[in-house]
């Protein structure tokens, strides 16, 4: 059976508020949920970016379904210190814990003060971060000399079992890059072949873990009105990916979007209609595992209501 789960945005919505969303949430129906871990959001009108690590482990108290996160280690926080809440998390919520390893954005990494690394440098500092959080969370003690650097490190409370590392990847390419080492991936999309792709490419490189995908969508009451969300919150979607990463504020992000109609469309599943929506969903999410839906909006209660009643019945339908 997918596992249909919610995105919780922290890059829109304030903290207190996502966790009553992610309470709303389960509430609804969904099977799980995630989380983004942004020190900045995408764009000035989104206007938040709480910590992610605090609020998840508030947001896994308060519920009882898995709840993961997509978080770069590397540059603004130490594989160690990621290993360290990795193990923590795991350790307080068994089986309900996720990450997902990503190369990050310089968006949220600019701040250390430290040079923006090119595609090939990040990728390789990633999986170093990977092995050093994969051992230390096993219990050895590390050392490492690369991309990053550890000295004699050791993570002391640790779960019995270690929570899935999973890896963020968006190109075919990067998808069987991880392969190797990931237990299962995240991507994000909205077109079915694209995102077909990246998962044909994961599974031909040889990986076996599951498989998810985060599909961004906009559900109103009018196609205007769902049209006009995708505007305000997620414009940015519009900028091509490989200029994204090396953008390294909101401020930039506003400049380059080009919120035309048929550029939001492509990056945004635009919908009045929850069956509509349901029908493109299910198209996106042919052969994953796991889909985690993100409604753009920052009101999210409006959205989780219809969600109940007609989306997640419908998609359950379907897939």
């Amino acid at each position: 059976m997918v596992v249909i789960g919610f995105h919780a945005s922290h890059e829109q919505v304030a903290p207190e508020a996502l966790l009553q969303a992610v309470r709303d949430a389960e509430a609804a129906g969904f099977d799980a949920a995630m989380c983004s871990d942004h020190l900045a959001p995408w764009s000035l009108a989104q206007g938040e970016s709480g910590f992610a690590w605090s609020w998840i482990g508030a947001a896994l108290a308060l519920t009882r379904f898995p709840i993961g996160l997509v978080t770069a280690p590397g540059q603004r926080y130490h594989p160690v210190i990621t290993a360290q809440a990795v193990a923590t998390l795991g350790a307080m919520f068994p089986g309900r814990f996720w990450a997902a390893l990503g190369s990050g954005e310089a968006l949220n990494e600019h701040v250390t003060g430290d040079a923006w690394p090119d595609k090939q440098h990040r990728d390789r500092r990633l999986r170093e971060c990977a092995e050093v959080i994969r051992a230390l969370v096993a219990g050895e003690r590390v050392n490492a000399d690369g991309e990053v650097r550890v000295h004699e490190a050791r993570v002391w409370s640790r779960p019995d079992a270690p929570p899935d590392l999973l890896a963020a990847a968006v190109s075919p390419e990067t998808a069987a890059e991880v392969a190797e080492w990931a237990d299962g991936l995240i991507t994000v999309g909205t077109d079915p072949a694209a995102a077909a792709q990246t998962h044909d490419a994961y599974r031909a490189a040889g990986g076996t873990g599951p498989t998810a995908v985060q599909i961004h969508v906009s559900l109103a009451e009018s196609d205007a009105e769902a049209l006009a969300l995708a505007r305000d919150q997620w414009a940015h979607s519009t900028i091509p990916p490989d200029r994204m990463w090396d953008l390294e504020q909101p401020e930039e992000f506003d400049a380059l979007a080009d919120p035309t109609e048929d550029r939001l469309r492509a990056g945004v599943l635009v919908e009045s209609s929850a069956a509509a929506l349901a029908a493109r969903v299910a198209a996106v999410a042919e052969g994953f595992d796991r889909i985690y839906l993100h409604h753009v909006g920052q009101d999210q209660a409006d959205f989780l209501a219809r969600c109940e009643r007609e989306l997640l019945p419908e998609l359950r339908r379907l897939l």
